[in-house]
């Protein structure tokens, strides 16, 4: 687990130091908008301790942090007159601010947004197998 380092604008955002549009806060998370975001009330939801990557979630905090997401899902949704939501956490690669954060989208049928934002490839021959091997064998 990181520890907070003065130039983290999400942890500065937490502490109140700047400011933001706060959506939704209790004891364990807070909640506001995306300064750049891709739709009018797309959020960002963090942690309130400064923890860098979903490894760091303590498993204590893991259920709280989710269902406080779905509810975002459902408010971003409603408030937005939007058909759905788009849920996406970055870990280290493309992560922009290092302090864990969970996007929640609004999105509405041919709104541009396509699918993921990179191209998808096919497995080759025995590729698939391994994959999943290794995974297998990572989670033990």
């Amino acid at each position: 687990m990181a520890v907070a380092g003065d130039d983290c604008i999400f942890c500065a955002i937490v502490a109140g130091e700047l400011d933001a549009e706060i959506v939704f806060e209790d004891e364990a998370t807070v909640a506001f908008l995306d300064v750049r975001p891709l739709f009018p009330g797309h959020v960002l939801l963090v942690p309130r301790e400064h923890l860098e990557t979903i490894e760091d979630l303590p498993d204590e905090q893991v259920e709280r942090f989710f269902l406080n997401g779905r509810r975002l899902a459902t408010a971003v949704r409603e408030a937005m007159g939007a058909d759905g939501t788009f849920m996406a956490m970055n870990n280290v690669v493309s992560q922009s601010v290092p302090h864990l954060h969970l996007h929640v989208v609004p999105r509405v049928r041919k709104d541009g947004l396509r699918g993921f934002f990179w191209p998808r490839h096919k497995y080759g021959e025995g590729e698939m197998a391994a994959a999943a091997e290794r995974v297998r064998a990572a989670l033990g």
